[in-house]
């Protein structure tokens, strides 16, 4: 007797900050699916009355399932595990998008996905996260920090809202291209969502990440059995196509020179592109470096101290930590 063994789903994960055209990306999506096959959708919605399940063919050869409530990108797997497990086990899809919300991480729920017990049964794609071209022009919105989670997490950028950009939008998406080349991404503009499954249906090439205690207590620490990072502070070095981003986390309670800060970057050499949020003596200041400009200016509080430097040659990163750490003023008990 013949076994036959399943094919791992091919899986697409659509992301995009709050009313970017998700579902409407979706939408025309499925509506490429071949006859006689069976595509599943997995959703999240933040709040806790689902409406976006209700926009999707409901014929048969679809399958929906909404999750309420939370993220499931950031807040416990299990919900996610077990609605996953359930919506590939029932309906035995032949591809699967999930949707989730806008206020998530995707990031986070891609390291899910291509976590060992996944891999037999999903072949994940390359995400896509999509940007609504109508609001490129509008910082308050671009600058956030999520926003931007979103765009580094996408090796496929879809642009919506085509019809409604300005002049701003189009030059504001220019610039928004030159400062994710780094990551090799892929950029599509829809037209009401109308995109080619082909366009998106690419190997995930999962990101290079390499998440360490600060580089100072590692030397304190057996490196064979380096704990995994879950707390701050911490670094991290990323790599993707022939760029590297390294950056670090620190606690939102830890406060900064800001002169001694701004002095640190503005003396740095050879890098692509420096950006940064710091709990400083002057209050919270944002920092967005190109080799053409040194901006800076003040910002709402964040959630934790950060800072990440674009560059393609390597660094002597101890040397930058060192200084960095220096420009604290807290008490450092």
């Amino acid at each position: 007797m013949q076994i036959v063994v399943p094919q791992a789903v091919p899986t697409h994960v659509i992301s995009g900050f709050l009313g970017a055209g998700k579902t409407t990306l979706l939408t025309a999506l499925l509506q490429q699916k071949p006859e006689g096959e069976t595509w599943a959708v997995l959703m999240n919605e933040f709040g806790q009355i689902g409406v976006d399940q209700a926009l999707l063919p409901q014929q048969d050869g679809y399958a929906v399932k909404e999750l309420l409530g939370g993220c499931l990108c950031c807040s416990s797997q299990l919900p996610m595990q077990i609605a996953l497990s359930r919506l590939l086990n029932e309906e035995k899809p032949d591809r699967l998008f999930i949707e989730p919300t806008g206020l998530g991480h995707p990031a986070e729920l891609l390291e899910q996905l291509s976590e060992p017990h996944w891999q037999a049964h999903l072949a994940v794609r390359s995400p896509v996260t999509v940007v609504d071209g109508s609001r490129l022009h509008d910082a308050t919105w671009t600058t956030q920090n999520l926003y931007q989670d979103q765009l580094k997490a996408a090796q496929i950028i879809v642009i919506s809202h085509r019809d409604l950009m300005r002049v701003e939008d189009q030059g504001a998406l220019q610039a928004l291209q030159q400062e994710y080349q780094a990551y090799g991404q892929t950029w599509l503009m829809a037209d009401k969502g109308n995109i080619q499954l082909a366009e998106i249906d690419q190997a995930y090439r999962a990101t290079q990440r390499k998440v360490q205690p600060l580089l100072k207590i590692q030397a304190t620490l057996d490196p064979q059995a380096m704990p995994e990072i879950k707390q701050l502070p911490y670094h991290y070095i990323e790599h993707a196509q022939g760029y590297c981003v390294a950056g670090w986390k620190f606690s939102k309670r830890w406060q900064f020179n800001f002169y001694d800060v701004l002095d640190l970057l503005c003396e740095q050499q050879d890098w692509l592109r420096i950006k940064a949020i710091f709990n400083t003596d002057q209050g919270w200041k944002s920092f967005n470096f190109n080799p053409e400009q040194f901006n800076y200016q003040s910002s709402a509080e964040n959630v934790d101290n950060r800072i990440e430097v674009i560059y393609q040659n390597e660094r002597d990163w101890h040397r930058f930590e060192a200084a960095l750490l220096a420009c604290r003023v807290d008490d450092q008990a």
